[in-house]
């Protein structure tokens, strides 16, 4: 039986409800719940009886407490609600975001976004896109590919794991015209990779959701996690690859305008729980 550790996230946001949701049918898993909230209007939202600072105090020690016991053996993945993360930094977890705040772990890792259709690893994270042509280094792109292939292969179980790289530019700079990254920057690692590209954004999400490829790299946020979002909306999940332990989370924010009203949608909650049991059991 898989031990899961499941943390509901900021408790003013939606994360306590559609937990509560996603746990109402079965799974197979012991479940350590971390955490406690209110369940109803006056624990969420607006009206919640925690201030930011509080709510990102408690959502920052709930996601140490699971981090801890997955590294100590006590569970197999951890599972982690919906964060906000002005509330994180008001709190004091300085981190852009929750893949971040586990690499202080000192390991290097990886974001994918995941559904049953599509896989993509982000290279750069929360960035301005203003600092991503200057962040994105052939090093870091190889690092994000090598996190990624290995992951496929212990995780998921696929041998040869096919990559492609996403290009950065329109029309993977069409030599040099639209800048010249594709070239310089990405055509490397990708070969260092054994990966294909660096494909156009237009056509590499369209090939690897006819099945070419196993995960794409993109090479910041909003171009991976648009085309996971318009796979797969409401079933997207968010795994951190390289970690010594398997996390995933739903790929939503805590919806503080619905929280509380009952309205939320639970199904990438449940997803995130279904592949964090179909991953450790793999392990």
């Amino acid at each position: 039986m898989v031990r899961l550790a499941v943390t509901v996230g900021d408790p003013r946001g939606i994360g306590p409800e559609v937990v509560g949701k996603a746990l109402e049918q079965p799974l197979d898993a012991d479940i350590r719940m971390i955490g406690s909230w209110e369940r109803g209007p006056k624990g969420h939202g607006a009206g919640s009886r925690w201030s930011e600072l509080q709510a990102g105090g408690i959502a920052g020690r709930d996601i140490e407490e699971a981090a801890k016991l997955a590294l100590a053996g006590e569970v197999d993945a951890i599972v982690t609600g919906p964060v906000h993360k002005h509330a994180l930094h008001a709190a004091g977890y300085r981190y852009p975001g929750v893949t971040e705040f586990l690499a202080h772990l000192d390991v290097p890792v990886a974001m994918m976004l995941a559904t049953d259709k599509l896989r993509v690893v982000l290279v750069t994270t929360h960035l301005p896109l203003r600092d991503v042509a200057a962040a994105l280094t052939t090093e870091r792109v190889v690092q994000a590919g090598r996190i990624t292939a290995e992951a496929l292969r212990r995780w998921w179980g696929i041998a040869a794991p096919r990559l492609a790289v996403c290009a950065l530019n329109p029309h993977a700079g069409e030599g040099g015209l639209f800048g010249d990254e594709d070239d310089r920057v990405l055509r490397p690692a990708a070969a260092m990779l054994g990966a294909a590209g660096p494909l156009p954004a237009d056509t590499v999400f369209v090939k690897a959701l006819r099945g070419e490829f196993d995960a794409v790299l993109a090479p910041y946020h909003d171009v991976g996690m648009t085309a996971v979002k318009v796979a797969g909306f409401g079933s997207g999940v968010n795994v951190t690859l390289g970690l010594p332990f398997i996390r995933t989370a739903p790929d939503h924010g805590t919806a503080l305008d619905i929280a509380g009203s009952g309205k939320a949608d639970a199904r990438s909650m449940r997803a995130a729980l279904d592949l964090a049991v179909r991953l450790a059991s793999r392990r």
